[in-house]
């Protein structure tokens, strides 16, 4: 097992560590606070200086990223939570919601290139980076990691399977990025074309869960893959390493495990929603709900890297979900009833079949004109940008539960 790290800060004593994100805070907050409004309004109660424990941490009120549609909405394009000169800015990107995102000019703004790093990406690697480039900054996220660490990049983005094999095939790319499925896509359309990529050895996947049997199908393709967990938000949380075990937090993060629906740090090894502080001085998230549920894992990893590790995603706090990398909110699924008079109530149901994720939108119809089921899925992947099957129910078919999205996925 390699016990070559990014730098030394992954090997520091545990309570090194501690004292110094902790040290750090209080100034990164006053400084930030000058530029964030929202960051200012968040503390106002509190003196930065004094949060400087996870103690005092917890005192502060936690935002959650289910809050930033409308945030955004009242104070555009960020909610009043960046803190970067004008002149810095040099993209904005779109998720679903939709949530807005920023990129300055900040080399590996989103600390990748650690997560790159432990999965085996080196200096002069050619990398085929299949996460999108349109609307979601995931590919630009990769990409900007693998540039800081000297690799280049064929920027494949999602879809069109035969040019992506054919590419591959042609180019000889020794890495992947990407969601896990689509890996599997890849190769297993490789193997019938008859193309040659075995040249590709390793691979970050994120955006999606990875079960071991799929983990497993990718390791007999030749491809050993390593995850990571990120968001647009606040980039790198965690990443896997080749201990395998858990995922090994980012060494710019604060993350805590919150009591679902409130901002009450959990005990050691109970399960509960992810609440990330990041110093970012461009855009400085204090108490950032992800929404995503994990637990702390005890003890430290065998690959030799300090820093506290996460069981990884064990699923949605609130009914966010995502899928094929990209989240679905219950504000899109009330948006596509809002639409059609002869809708009384939806609720999309995710599933898994061979590993790829689906969606069936099933709709309460008090009547069913000719075409309507045409376009309310024409309208769920305008609303979604995800295609959903769409399902139409008798009224008061639908579990009277309050649940819009349910996750029927399994992960075994």
């Amino acid at each position: 097992m390699s016990t070559q790290f990014y730098d030394s800060l992954e090997s520091r004593d545990p309570q090194q560590r501690e004292s110094d994100l902790f040290s750090a805070l209080p100034s990164h907050l006053a400084r930030a606070a000058k530029k964030s409004s929202f960051l200012r309004d968040q503390i106002a109660d509190h003196d930065a200086a004094s949060v400087n424990s996870r103690e005092s941490l917890a005192q502060l009120p936690v935002v959650r990223k289910s809050e930033l549609v409308e945030l955004q909405k009242n104070s555009p394009p960020f909610g009043g939570m960046t803190a970067f000169d004008p002149d810095s800015l040099i993209r904005i990107f779109a998720s679903p919601g939709p949530i807005f995102e920023p990129e300055t000019n900040r080399a590996d703004s989103w600390r990748m290139s650690r997560a790159l790093f432990a999965a085996g990406f080196r200096k002069g690697m050619l990398v085929h980076n299949t996460f999108s480039y349109h609307f979601s900054p995931a590919g630009a996220m990769l990409e900007s990691g693998i540039s800081v660490l000297g690799g280049a990049v064929f920027p494949a983005g999602v879809g069109q399977t035969e040019l992506q094999v054919q590419a591959i095939a042609r180019l000889k790319p020794q890495g992947y990025t990407g969601t896990p499925s689509f890996l599997k896509i890849i190769l297993e359309a490789a193997a019938s074309s008859g193309l040659d990529v075995s040249s590709l050895q390793i691979g970050l996947v994120s955006g999606e869960a990875l079960p071991p049997s799929l983990r497993s199908e990718l390791d007999g393709h030749g491809v050993a893959v390593k995850q990571a967990y990120a968001t647009a938000d606040v980039g790198l949380i965690a990443y896997e390493s080749d201990a395998m075990e858990g995922l090994i937090l980012d060494e710019g993060v604060i993350v805590e495990i919150v009591r679902p629906g409130t901002g009450d740090p959990v005990s050691e090894g109970d399960v509960g929603e992810v609440v990330v502080t990041v110093l970012n001085p461009d855009y400085p998230l204090l108490r950032f709900g992800t929404g995503d549920m994990s637990a702390i894992m005890s003890g430290q990893s065998p690959c030799g890297r300090t820093n506290t590790r996460i069981k990884g995603w064990m699923g949605r706090a609130d009914q966010t979900t995502k899928v094929r990398g990209m989240f679905v909110h219950p504000s899109q699924v009330a948006q596509i009833v809002k639409r059609f008079a002869e809708l009384e109530k939806a609720r999309l149901v995710v599933s898994s079949e061979d590993h790829q994720d689906k969606m069936v939108l099933h709709c309460e119809v008090a009547e069913r004109p000719d075409g309507l089921t045409d376009k309310i899925a024409s309208c769920a992947r305008e609303v979604c940008k995800l295609r959903a099957d769409v399902v139409l129910e008798e009224l008061g078919a639908l579990a009277n539960d309050g649940i819009v999205i349910e996750d029927a996925r399994s992960y075994d």
